[in-house]
């Protein structure tokens, strides 16, 4: 059969093409001067099979070690990052950055008088690097090394070397400006741009001047990406960069030699046509852009796999997106059994960092799911996007992690040459409400702080707009200042919008119904729709609808789930994903500790469901929309079109004359997400100084 994929020659050394380097830097190459011998005491005799076992275990650990490009370069970075305070180091996928340089800081002795910090923009980078370093120390994850995560924090007095998200990083800046118990900071995937990490470079930044003026320890800074604007990073630092030579194994691309209308059928028909010539050890990483896509094709992979296969499947289906639950995000790195292909289907939380085993080729759909806000209409928009071209070389590089691989691409070179160089940076595209609540409780000014790329100034305003109206800032103030409602807002680790709702839940009656509604919505979708039951599951979803609307019917759900003894079971019988469910579970108890150590009262609403309608006017009041006579929705912010989503319990049914919603996602319609119908009557009563134009 001809192939549908065409070689791209310069699929494993494309990288330079897409960010050329101004300044020639010379490949760091060294020796190793000092080996260990190998050597090891005698033991006892009923433990030297298990000792010979954990040798040859560590022997493979340390080799593979060595096998990395990193590995060669240990002197001179540890020469650069004494010299220096601030280093930037690009290298490419697999060269072993992340796991290596932190242990030849403590090797050399920065964990002294403070621990070394490594942030990842997302837990199961964290997590999976700490338990690999862990291993590669011989210790327990908890000693020398640990992680912190949402829900999670394995650190303890002992350990050195502490892998954690930006977004917990950015937490503990609140309480601490100068980072006082790190010696060195890490920033690992700069590339990526997250607000997080673009508010922490100027933190770090500002935290090294800082101890440096007060004559304190000095704080090293690492920047690393494989494919950050090194130049651009450079001027913002005011440093020069470094370019770390090599990655572990070749990878070969390959684009599809025409455009695909369907990329996911495209992904399909590659994985099957890999499935019947490659090797069967040969895993298979899918990136796809959300967890409903990539449900619906785990499914259809698995039934098509038991379609084709007489005895037992040859192919376990992994998934792996940000909303499920930790422990099966892990589930995709265990080893799966002899003679059996494991199927990896991603969204972009695969592109960086994670090493998955056994992935030696990547199907990559080329399409990521964006968020973008809208200073004007004030609303957020979810949208499919072209990914760029340094996410499709990363993405390329999870096939050479252990092994040569393979990169199937869903698109043509042509397509790819049109893609935009690399991602916009979040901070230039997002909404900025969190940002600047936490930067307000930093005692930080938006207008000087110092950004390696400052927001746009209608975004900021917006931001203080919308905190002025939620009661956290003053911004008539100069510069703005920040309530002690703002304060407050600020301890949780929620959209402010959803913080003022638990603040608010007292006063009217429902703070427990509040509490596992703002933990539901935190989460993602709770139902399952896609399968060859749906009638079955619809009638199951019937159960808990309420005529109100679908914040009401999510509190049922979530209610129901909290009190059943077998919710396995029960999620099953019911289709609905108990991986978000218990999910939304952590989020709770997590929010009912902040709300008891900052004395919020606990009440229930029982029955009266309009206390918790009022309720939810307090944070959402930018999220209302009036029916026109012509039969779609306008909102009363920004005025824009829309059309109540499909999966709403109110889609198809009556329109109520005034709505509120949780998002807004553009397709080719404007459609309306988490639908609750409430009275323009209770407008004037909830929010009394607040002027809307209802028409």
């Amino acid at each position: 059969m001809e192939s549908k994929y065409m070689i791209n020659s310069n699929g494993s050394s494309g990288m330079a093409s897409v960010f050329p380097m101004k300044r020639k830097i010379e490949p760091m190459k060294e020796q190793n001067s000092i080996k260990k011998p190998n050597y090891f005491p005698p033991k006892q005799q009923q433990q030297q099979h298990q000792y010979g076992k954990n040798v040859m275990k560590k022997n493979t650990i340390e080799q593979d070690r060595k096998a990395l490009p990193v590995y060669n370069c240990r002197q001179r970075i540890l020469k650069e990052v004494e010299a220096n305070d601030t280093l930037l180091i690009m290298g490419e996928t697999g060269s072993g950055k992340t796991t290596q340089i932190p242990q030849f800081l403590l090797q050399a002795g920065y964990a002294t008088n403070g621990i070394i910090g490594i942030t990842q923009p997302r837990r199961v980078a964290a997590i999976t690097i700490a338990k690999r370093v862990a291993q590669e120390l011989s210790c327990n994850v908890g000693d020398t090394v640990g992680y912190t995560v949402r829900f999670e924090d394995t650190t303890t007095e002992r350990t050195r070397i502490r892998y954690l998200t930006d977004g917990i990083l950015l937490r503990e800046a609140i309480r601490d400006r100068l980072l006082r118990r790190y010696s060195a900071i890490m920033l690992d995937e700069a590339h990526e741009r997250t607000v997080n990490a673009d508010v922490l470079f100027g933190i770090v930044k500002e935290a090294q001047q800082e101890r440096r003026k007060h004559k304190m320890a000095k704080l090293k800074l690492i920047i690393t990406s494989a494919t950050m604007d090194i130049d651009h990073f450079g001027q913002y630092f005011k440093v020069k960069g470094m370019y770390l030579e090599g990655r572990t194994h070749p990878v070969r691309v390959m684009h599809a030699k025409e455009s695909q209308d369907d990329y996911i059928h495209a992904a399909l028909v590659t994985l099957f046509d890999i499935h019947r010539h490659e090797p069967i050890n040969h895993d298979v990483l899918i990136f796809l852009t959300g967890q409903e896509e990539i449900e619906a094709l785990a499914q259809q992979i698995r039934q098509l796999a038991r379609i084709n296969n007489s005895g037992p499947s040859d192919v376990r289906v992994f998934t792996l997106y940000a909303q499920l639950a930790q422990g099966k995000q892990l589930e995709c790195f265990l080893p799966v059994p002899a003679n059996t292909r494991k199927i990896v289907l991603a969204t972009n939380i695969a592109e960086t960092s994670i090493t998955i085993p056994g992935i030696r080729c990547v199907i990559d759909c080329g399409y990521v799911k964006e968020k973008s806000f809208n200073p004007s209409t004030g609303l957020d928009t979810l949208k499919t996007v072209r990914i760029s071209q340094a996410q499709a070389w990363q993405r390329s590089g999870r096939a050479g992690r252990d092994a040569p691989g393979k990169c199937y691409r869903t698109y043509t070179k042509s397509n790819m040459e049109k893609f935009r160089s690399a991602a916009q940076p979040e901070i230039l595209r997002a909404n900025l409400t969190s940002t600047v609540l936490q930067l307000l409780a930093l005692g930080i000014d938006c207008a000087s702080f110092d950004f390696i790329d400052p927001p746009h100034p209608e975004g900021v305003q917006s931001a203080y707009k919308a905190l002025e109206q939620l009661g956290a800032v003053k911004a008539a103030a100069t510069p703005p200042a920040i309530t002690s409602t703002g304060r407050l807002m600020a301890q949780f680790p929620l959209d402010p919008r959803f913080a003022k709702l638990l603040l608010a839940a007292p006063s009217f009656g429902c703070m427990e119904e509040m509490l596992s509604l703002v933990a539901a919505l935190s989460s993602d979708n709770v139902f399952i729709g896609h399968t060859d039951k749906s009638e079955l599951a619809a009638l199951a979803h019937a159960k808990f609808q309420s005529k109100h609307g679908d914040h009401l019917t999510l509190l049922n759900v979530f209610a129901t789930f909290q009190k059943t003894d077998k919710p396995k079971v029960w999620c099953h019988d019911n289709f609905l994903n108990i991986r978000n469910l218990n999910y939304a579970r952590n989020v709770r108890n997590q929010l009912v500790e902040i709300c008891n150590r900052i004395g919020l009262a606990s009440n229930s609403c029982g029955d009266n469901l309009d206390a918790v309608k009022k309720c939810l006017l307090t944070g959402l009041f930018d999220n209302m929309a009036t029916l026109q006579k012509e039969g779609h929705y306008l909102t009363l912010s920004g005025r824009v079109k829309a059309k109540i989503h499909p999966s709403s319990v109110l889609h198809g049914k009556y329109k109520p004359q005034c709505i509120l919603f949780s998002e807004m996602v553009q397709t080719e319609h404007n459609f309306l997400r988490q639908v609750t119908e409430i009275s323009v009557e209770w407008i004037e009563e909830v929010l009394p100084n607040m002027k809307f134009n209802i028409k």
